[in-house]
C-alpha cells in the first residue's frame, strides 16, 4: 500500500474540522480519496458517519481498500471509481462531501466538476469541504505555495493553486454552494466549508 506522508501532519486537523462541520450520521461522500488514509484514521472516529472514498485511478482503490482492511472499520465502504470531471457519478446521494488536495493538481474542468457534482448529491444545507492551498484575493498566503505552484505547473500547465476569492467562490455560487467557514491549518493549507444553498 501506498503512504501519503502528508496525512500523518493533516488528519487530525481535518478531523478537528470535520468533527464539528458534519451532521451526527449519514453517508461522507470522499472524492479522490488517494491512498485512503484519511478515511483509514478519520472515520472510526466519527461514530455515526458511513464513508464512501473513491478515486479515478483504479490502482488507488487497492490502496484505499488496504489501509481500511488494516484498520478493520466496518462504516467505510469499498472504494468505488469517481471522475470528478464526470457528468454521470455513481452516487446519487450523501450527506456530506470531502475533497483534499484534489484541485490544484487537475485540470479547472475537474473543479468545475467537484462542484456541480456536489450539486447534485448534497441536500440542502450539507457541507462540501475542500482541504488544500489557496491564494486569497490574487496572491499567495506563503512563499512555500508559490514554489509549489512553480513545481505543480511544470508537471502539467493545466494545474495550480486556485484563488479562493477569483476563482474557486464564483464557481462554488455558480453551483449553489454558499461559504460557510474558512479555517488555517498546518503548512500554509486551509480547510474551507460550503454549504448547499
Amino acid at each position: 500500500m501506498r503512504h501519503a506522508p502528508a496525512t500523518l501532519r493533516n488528519r487530525e486537523p481535518i478531523l478537528n474540522v470535520l468533527t464539528r462541520v458534519l451532521p451526527k450520521d449519514g453517508v461522507l461522500l470522499e472524492i479522490a480519496s488517494g491512498t485512503g488514509e484519511h478515511a483509514a484514521f478519520i472515520a472510526p472516529r466519527l461514530d455515526e458517519i458511513i464513508w464512501q472514498p473513491t478515486d479515478r485511478d483504479g490502482a488507488s482503490l487497492a490502496d484505499i481498500d488496504g489501509h481500511t482492511e488494516f484498520e478493520n472499520c466496518a462504516r467505510i465502504r469499498p472504494a468505488i471509481a469517481l471522475d470528478a470531471a464526470a457528468r454521470d457519478w455513481p452516487v446519487e446521494r450523501a450527506d456530506a462531501v470531502l475533497c483534499c488536495n484534489m484541485i490544484h493538481i487537475a485540470p479547472w474542468l475537474v473543479s468545475v466538476g467537484l462542484f456541480e457534482g456536489a450539486a447534485r448529491v448534497l441536500p440542502t444545507g450539507a457541507p462540501l469541504i475542500l482541504y488544500g492551498p489557496y491564494k486569497r484575493h490574487g496572491a499567495h498566503t506563503a512563499e512555500t505555495n508559490a514554489k509549489f505552484e512553480e513545481w505543480l505547473r511544470c508537471q502539467d500547465r493545466r494545474f495550480g493553486v486556485r484563488c479562493l476569492d477569483t476563482q474557486v467562490a464564483p464557481l462554488a455560487e455558480r453551483c449553489g454552494f454558499s461559504l460557510d467557514e474558512i479555517v488555517k491549518m498546518p503548512a500554509n493549507n486551509l480547510t474551507v466549508v460550503w454549504r448547499r444553498n
